[in-house]
């Protein structure tokens, strides 16, 4: 099987990439990502929680989040770019809503879910940045074992949920 195109232009010095196979039909992973009452209880690494969310799902539709990190608050903006319901989800903190360019962008997540049948899903996070610098600040500041901890907490909430 030929990667998809976004894989295949995979640049090592400014990409990161986190792959899971779980143990989950890929609508529920879908709906964990992509509504802000299924989403909040997951996205940040525990004890941290989400404080705030908000999802307007569509291409230039608002990516909010607001974390509560050991007391400190968090805002990140962004907007959707692509919208494939239940195959590839992909946003950006570059632009904030109606397309205004934000101030000191970071990153661009496309996400895919595989189906790989029998209730299991290959799920996978390619984090783009803009400098092998931002990357490599990325991946200091833990990405791998962050993201792969918040993968794990959506994996265990969205079982709860089929």
């Amino acid at each position: 099987m030929t990667p998809p195109g976004w894989l295949i232009d995979h640049d090592p010095d400014l990409d990161l990439i986190l792959t899971r196979d779980m143990a989950v039909p890929r609508g529920i992973l879908w709906m964990c990502w992509t509504t802000p009452e299924h989403l909040k209880p997951w996205f940040v690494p525990k004890p941290h929680r989400v404080t705030d969310c908000r999802i307007d799902l569509r291409v230039g539709g608002a990516c909010e989040t607001t974390f509560d990190v050991d007391g400190n608050i968090m805002e990140n903006r962004g907007v959707y770019l692509e919208v494939v319901p239940e195959e590839r989800l992909v946003f950006t903190d570059t632009y904030t809503e109606g397309w205004k360019p934000a101030p000191d962008p970071f990153m661009t997540a496309i996400l895919t879910f595989e189906d790989l049948g029998q209730g299991r899903t290959r799920y996978t996070a390619v984090v783009r940045h803009r400098s092998a610098e931002a990357a490599r600040q990325h991946a200091d500041m833990g990405f791998h074992d962050g993201w792969g901890m918040v993968a794990a907490q959506l994996e265990d909430y969205a079982r709860g949920l089929g």
